[in-house]
């Protein structure tokens, strides 16, 4: 099967489906939907970076929690504080955003004309909503995870920057310094917390083609007069919901690495440890043998800010999956 992908991969460089839709077109209407989302949603992203960052217990109600961490920032910072690291999110995300549905969209045109991934179309209103291709649920799970882990790659230094700018452990002045401060620390700063981020994007990015494509399918079918950016925004809420609390605790390891500068947070296996045996500051120094298990977290530490990163992703996958696909139907008609 992988063989086969790989020969369709070499075979279909000049893939029709994107000749007719231009890379350009798909470049920027995915860097659109990256920049709306930035924009709109810093604040979510910023209040989920800070309480991830800790190191202690959450013993408050989390909706306690995040009010206290936004009257911090805004005592501290003021209104503004609140889209502090925007700049850095905008560097990471637009590029990001383009690149994966571009990339998305071509490898699923490339497995399209493959017999073990090309979907069979069940009903004949299928495409009125859409001009994306289409494959099994097998071929958009792969499809997403691949696309998604290879983008990340490539822009891991900038997801690290993003992580640092959001943080209040850090001190940076300017987003070229920041970068070149972390180039010089060498590779391994550069990939560090990839193998978390591959954990959490790779499920997350092939459960959400999967459940986003089978709703929307269903969608259309069952109410055909509805506005397709209704049913993409429908669509993308409820898969980026569900994929995001299946996913969540690979992104609370993958920010302690990036953020955290001490030896304990540079390894997964270690990061993990440290997150479930994590209790109030202080307690688990003073009683690290003969007290510890009293305060371990266990499973809820890998879930902090999980309801800030929920709502986060159901209105950025609602707004820019409606912003790309919108703007394709748009261009395209």
């Amino acid at each position: 099967m992988f063989h086969s992908l790989a020969v369709l991969f070499v075979d279909n460089i000049h893939s029709p489906f994107m000749k007719n839709a231009a890379v350009g077109q798909h470049l920027l209407s995915g860097a659109l939907s990256g920049f709306a989302g930035a924009i709109l949603l810093q604040p979510l992203d910023l209040l989920k970076t800070r309480i991830q960052q800790g190191d202690s217990a959450l013993n408050a109600r989390n909706t306690t929690i995040i009010w206290r961490t936004t009257k911090d920032i805004l005592r501290n910072e003021g209104m503004k504080g609140l889209w502090t690291g925007t700049s850095a999110t905008l560097v990471r995300n637009v590029p990001g955003v383009a690149l994966y549905f571009t990339s998305l969209t071509y490898l699923r045109s490339v497995m399209a004309k493959s017999p073990y991934f090309s979907a069979h179309q069940r009903h004949s209103r299928d495409s009125s909503k859409t001009v994306l291709p289409k494959l099994s649920s097998q071929g958009n799970l792969i499809a997403g995870a691949t696309a998604r882990v290879g983008v990340g790659l490539i822009l891991n230094p900038f997801s690290i920057l993003k992580a640092r700018f959001e943080s209040e452990l850090y001190a940076y002045r300017s987003l070229s310094g920041s970068l070149l401060s972390i180039t010089r620390m060498g590779p391994s700063e550069l990939m560090r917390g990839f193998v978390a981020s591959s954990l959490r994007d790779a499920p997350y990015a092939g459960l959400f083609v999967v459940i986003y494509e089978s709703i929307k399918r269903e969608t259309t079918y069952f109410i055909p007069t509805a506005y397709a950016a209704g049913i993409h925004s429908f669509s993308a809420a409820s898969a980026g919901a569900i994929a995001t609390m299946a996913t969540h605790p690979f992104d609370v390891i993958k920010t302690k690495m990036q953020v955290r500068s001490e030896d304990r947070y540079r390894g997964f296996t270690t990061t993990v440890t440290r997150i479930f045996k994590a209790g109030p500051v202080g307690l688990h120094v003073l009683f690290i043998f003969s007290s510890l298990n009293s305060q371990q977290r266990g499973a809820a530490g890998f879930f902090d800010g999980a309801s800030l990163r929920m709502s986060r992703k159901i209105f950025s996958s609602a707004i820019g999956w409606a912003v790309f696909e919108g703007m394709l139907l748009f261009m395209q008609t």
